[in-house]
């Protein structure tokens, strides 16, 4: 199943309505300028210019118009065996972000996007959060989390720390989280219940359940993982997008705090920002803004070192 989005100049709107119109279907989705139904393509044009695609006829029939965007072509992924028609259907996805930098917390999220709302996700401007800019998911992030229910967890450097010297690896951290904000969404859409949850994955399946079988309550009815999965459904880009706005949010608290700008990921800057924040405030001060055990810990160190001489 592919979904493919084009945005399209009011001439090449009306020539796409022209085109389907014997394939007219009627739309429920009242951002829904037209819509029409082939053998094995949904085509919808939409109030704000855009025309989406979706089914095994997508590209097809969106090259008939402009350049498919390479970010619509379909990936390799691994994991679960979906289901045909899964991307319409009914789904609770979760994402995390932050664990590969430096600076700032891991957050993760939960977002349940029901089949009468994918359309609406995508109208939202939601696509894999991997092509989208910071900027961009900060200006969506607020539609979407008025428009779906969900959970977003930060934890912060202090808790992580903690739990990391006591011998958690990130993958039952991030284990953990996911479950807790997965149960957190089920509790908020109860009784109804999702066709499916899907995990982009980070572990294998008995590993995930190994790192959180001693909690109380273990989510497992009808759970999916994959790869890639923000290229699935649309509720895992959903969540993707909400837990990295909660991660820019924490940032810039925390360089505010600081008085230096903390630089993303794991390079260089990030062990030159570590020095000067190791020379202004000391270890302690630094070990609460980081994942202390990666090793920019030990290059920032040394940096500082240097400059004290």
């Amino acid at each position: 199943m592919s979904n493919t989005v084009l945005k399209l100049p009011e001439e090449s709107l009306l020539q796409v309505i022209a085109h389907y119109q014997k394939n007219k279907i009627a739309s429920k989705n009242p951002y829904a300028r037209f819509s029409a139904k082939l053998t094995d393509t949904v085509v919808t044009v939409y109030t704000s210019g855009k025309v989406m695609f979706q089914g095994n006829g997508a590209d097809r029939e969106a090259a008939k118009w402009g350049t498919v965007p390479a970010s619509t072509k379909v990936v390799s992924t691994k994991g679960d065996k979906l289901p045909e028609g899964f991307a319409k259907r009914s789904v609770l996805g979760s994402d995390e972000t932050g664990t590969g930098d430096f600076f700032g917390p891991i957050t993760v999220a939960a977002c349940y996007v029901p089949a009468d709302k994918v359309e609406l996700a995508y109208e939202l401007g939601v696509k894999d959060s991997k092509q989208l800019t910071d900027d961009w998911m900060r200006k969506v992030a607020p539609d979407l989390k008025e428009a779906f229910t969900h959970s977003v967890l930060t934890l912060n450097n202090d808790k992580y720390n903690k739990v990391q010297a006591q011998g958690w690896s990130q993958g039952k951290i991030k284990a953990l989280l996911h479950n807790q904000a997965l149960k957190h969404v089920l509790a908020k859409i109860a009784p109804e219940k999702p066709e499916a949850i899907l995990i982009d994955q980070f572990a294998e399946r008995a590993i995930y359940y190994k790192h959180i079988k001693d909690e109380t309550e273990i989510i497992r009815e009808n759970v999916l993982f994959s790869t890639k999965a923000e290229g699935l459904h649309v509720s895992v880009a959903c969540a993707s997008i909400i837990a990295r706005v909660a991660f820019l949010d924490e940032m810039d608290r925390m360089s505010t705090e600081a008085g230096v700008t903390l630089p993303k990921g794991a390079g260089k800057i990030v062990d030159e920002a570590a020095a000067k924040i190791l020379l202004k405030h000391g270890e302690d001060y630094l070990k609460g803004l980081t994942k202390f055990h990666f090793a920019n810990t030990k290059k920032a160190i040394g940096l500082a070192a240097k400059r004290r001489k």
